[in-house]
């Protein structure tokens, strides 16, 4: 059964990204879940198990930012990625900064 977690650290605060809205869809744009990042930046509990597929996890960093307000330059992240057969834990975590991104497979 492959399962799916995130984690979101604000890079210019060196602190997770608490309160952080992310949806995830599938190719279709068909909701399969949504949650908010924990006290540590965290949210699991997506639709479990994931089959095998192309999924987007989209992070809604400008009205995040927008809150502590601080300006920003990408209204929302979508990280596109793919799940192949098989059983495994995906992690997607994301590094998170007004200005840029980063993200990677994470373990």
């Amino acid at each position: 059964m492959n399962t799916l977690s995130t984690h979101v650290l604000d890079a210019t605060a060196g602190a997770p990204a608490v309160g952080l809205h992310v949806t995830l869809t599938d190719t279709h744009g068909t909701s399969l879940g949504a949650g908010v990042t924990d006290d540590d930046g965290r949210l699991t509990g997506f639709t479990d198990p994931l089959p095998e597929g192309t999924y987007h996890l989209t992070f809604a960093t400008g009205d995040w930012f927008s809150r502590r307000e601080v300006a920003s330059f990408y209204p929302e992240v979508t990280v596109t990625f793919r799940i192949p057969k098989g059983s495994s834990h995906f992690h997607v975590p994301l590094l998170l900064s007004p200005y840029s991104y980063s993200t990677y497979r994470g373990s």
